[in-house]
């Protein structure tokens, strides 16, 4: 990733070298001047509803390189983009979040490509209306089998409470609903079961989450919850 340095004059003693060579990767800040008032008339609008953020990058991107606006725009996401990179590598808890939320995301898509085997889970169509379809259908496949994984897993730890065992908050935070040994994804197709009503799902746990909350707040530095 490149880090943007706010002016030429700009050094810094320990982390200079992530800014690359000396004057190049400089913020244009005249540019963000002379648009100042533009850029807050889209962000207006934008917050406003009178444009969609998706119609505004279509809009853009004709001739986008020569559009002031557009450039203006690509300015400020530098500066957040390195304000940002800077934060992540100075902040620990922050380093920490930010690894588990990727983890995480990276851990569905991989399940999502699982559940969409077919064709390798390769949208050959080229009808855009037919590509939402199915990537629509596969994630609500997928949030299907989450759930019923979720069941499972809930319906366990019920039984384990039930027959004395003390379940720990932590142990269950490493759990994870992208379980993939169980499921047969080309199913055993039948239709008997199809007339029986599934009991009403019970959400709640008898475990104390409390504790486990607490500890990642210390972590991060935050002292004891209240």
């Amino acid at each position: 990733m490149t880090f943007y340095r706010p002016s030429k004059q700009s050094e810094y003693v320990h982390i200079d070298s992530l800014f690359g060579e000396a004057g190049r990767n400089i913020i244009d800040s005249d540019l963000l001047e002379s648009q100042f008032r533009h850029l807050m008339r889209v962000a207006v609008s934008v917050r406003e509803g009178a444009i969609s953020s998706s119609t505004l990058l279509k809009r853009r991107r004709s001739g986008s390189h020569k559009n002031s606006t557009y450039t203006a725009f690509r300015e400020i996401g530098r500066v957040i983009r390195t304000v940002q990179l800077l934060r992540h590598l100075s902040d620990a808890p922050l380093h920490r979040r930010v690894t588990a939320a990727t983890n995480k995301v990276e851990s569905f898509n991989r399940f999502s490509q699982w559940v969409g085997f077919g064709s390798r889970g390769v949208i050959a169509d080229n009808d855009p209306i037919e590509q939402e379809k199915a990537m629509k259908f596969n994630a609500l496949l997928t949030n299907s089998v989450i759930f019923h994984n979720a069941l499972d897993i809930a319906e366990i730890v019920r039984q384990l409470l039930e027959e004395g065992w003390e379940i720990d908050p932590e142990d269950l935070a490493h759990i994870s609903p992208y379980l993939t040994e169980h499921i047969k994804r080309f199913g055993e197709y039948s239709t008997h079961e199809l007339g029986i009503q599934p009991e009403a799902y019970d959400p709640k746990l008898d475990v104390d989450f409390t504790q486990l909350h607490d500890q990642e707040l210390r972590a991060e530095g935050f002292g004891t919850a209240a």
